[in-house]
């Protein structure tokens, strides 16, 4: 399945706080999604509290539905504590790339 929908994430820890917060998002329910085709989680090298996830979907359709559902509002719910300040969200449409761990 070719992932037709992106969306990437930068979120701010609150101090301290961002090793919680990476484990939160690896332990999501997203990961083993048949919808989710891309979920990755980064830290910013310059700064230790923020954290990226770059997630690749199916469709925008399933990733609205996802996010809709228990499970995600639950994670959601989580992560709030773990946050300072507002992330900023932004929805792409992949058009190629590499991710090899």
């Amino acid at each position: 399945m070719p992932v037709q929908h992106g969306f990437q994430a930068t979120m701010t820890a609150q101090p301290g706080r961002a090793d919680e917060l990476i484990q939160l998002l690896l332990d999501a329910p997203a990961l083993p999604h048949d919808d989710c085709l891309v979920f990755l989680v980064s830290r910013s090298a310059s700064d230790p509290d923020v954290v990226h996830v770059v997630e690749g979907w199916t469709s925008a359709e399933a990733h609205r539905a996802f996010f809709a559902g228990e499970q995600a509002q639950a994670l959601v719910a989580e992560l709030q504590p773990l946050l300072a300040g507002e992330s900023a969200y932004t929805d792409a449409v992949p058009v190629g790339g590499k991710a090899s761990f």
